[in-house]
């Protein structure tokens, strides 16, 4: 598998415009010919595509300059020169370019085959020809070609999914996205298995022509995220095209920190867990922490149903009522999950539209 590479910056430039050229025709028995310089040719564009079939930024670790080529001189004859090639930049289906040194988003690439132009190459410059009038025959002079473009700029990939799933490492995000889609990603029982971020396309019903919805799952977040402590807040960023969060509460952490004998504790906890992953949210962005979120308890199968029923009545005196009980293990609560996430995304839809 290869590294994924989120983001990298990388210095384009486009080609210089060919000089035009001082010429004049000779030619026996024409002493006296006219200018016949012809012009440069126009240096080759920077362009850049979204190709769907990339999903990360590794080639530009490695060559950070890219130059197009620039035009050729003029000459004789009137003869233009040729232009410099373009060169074509192939980035990811939702990279955002920026401006390395100020930050300013130049262009977005959201769609597959998107393609858009960096740096325009210089113009040639005109040759002596072009100069030559009534009352000045034989001009001997010609420009020079236009400056091409020279950028720093910085590629951020940010992944196109409907739905990301949020939590504490261990959750249970990877063993979730594993068996309500076809991913599989690298499932252990440590911490931060997950170490990129993982897309997973979840059909609902078996028919091919049936509906489906993104679905991606990040590093897990711990306390203090946003100040830079552990992985999962290099990875926000790709939570920010998401239409919804899954939140996931891990019911074996708290199984194992407070035991089964006390579910009004394990609700004050659970609401505990919850409120700081919100907290580091909110610390990234505004806009994440406002989309909307399904609840859900994980690993609830640890849990005996006398202990889920006073539990779910604890969470309800904390104003966690809507909560979702679910176990991977034994997939209890799945069905329900995806019929409430595509309720949500097409509700959302349906309102974007009006």
């Amino acid at each position: 598998m290869s590294k994924f590479i989120d983001e990298a910056i990388i210095t384009v430039k486009s080609g210089h415009g060919g000089p035009g050229c001082v010429s004049f025709h000779r030619e026996k028995y024409v002493p006296k010919g006219g200018p016949d310089g012809g012009n440069g040719g126009k240096g080759g564009d920077v362009w850049i595509l979204a190709n769907p079939n990339l999903g990360s930024l590794l080639d530009y670790r490695y060559k950070r300059i890219y130059a197009a080529e620039n035009g050729n001189p003029g000459q004789g004859s009137n003869k233009t020169g040729l232009d410099g090639g373009d060169i074509l930049l192939e980035v990811p289906v939702g990279t955002v370019i920026k401006d390395a040194d100020s930050e300013e988003v130049l262009t977005d690439l959201l769609n597959p085959f998107e393609k858009k132009l960096l740096c325009k190459g210089g113009r040639g410059g005109k040759g002596n020809t072009f100069f030559a009038t009534s009352t000045h025959q034989t001009p001997k002079f010609a420009q020079p070609g236009e400056e091409g473009e020279e950028k720093k700029i910085k590629f951020e990939l940010k992944l196109l999914a409907d739905v990301g799933l949020v939590g504490y490492p261990n959750a249970g995000k990877s063993t979730l996205i594993s068996k309500i889609s076809k991913a599989r990603p690298k499932i252990a029982d440590y911490p931060f298995t997950t170490l990129v971020p993982n897309l997973g396309v979840v059909r609902v019903g078996g028919d091919v022509a049936t509906t489906t919805f993104i679905v991606a799952d990040i590093p897990g977040l711990i306390e203090g995220a946003s100040l830079g402590r552990g992985l999962g807040i290099k990875f926000l960023k790709h939570l920010e095209r998401t239409k919804l969060l899954v939140h996931l509460i891990d019911g074996a952490k708290l199984l194992k920190e407070f035991g089964a004998e006390n579910p009004q504790t394990t609700a004050k906890e659970a609401l505990c867990d919850k409120e700081k992953i919100d907290a580091e949210l909110c610390t990234f962005s505004e806009d994440l922490a406002q989309k909307p979120q399904i609840i859900v308890f994980h690993k609830c199968d640890l849990y005996t149903e006398e202990f889920l029923l006073k539990l779910k009545e604890e969470l309800q005196k904390l104003n966690l009522q809507d909560i979702l009980y679910i176990s991977s293990a034994t997939t209890e609560g799945l069905d329900m999950l995806i019929h409430r996430i595509v309720k949500i995304l097409f509700s959302k839809k349906l309102s974007d539209t009006i």
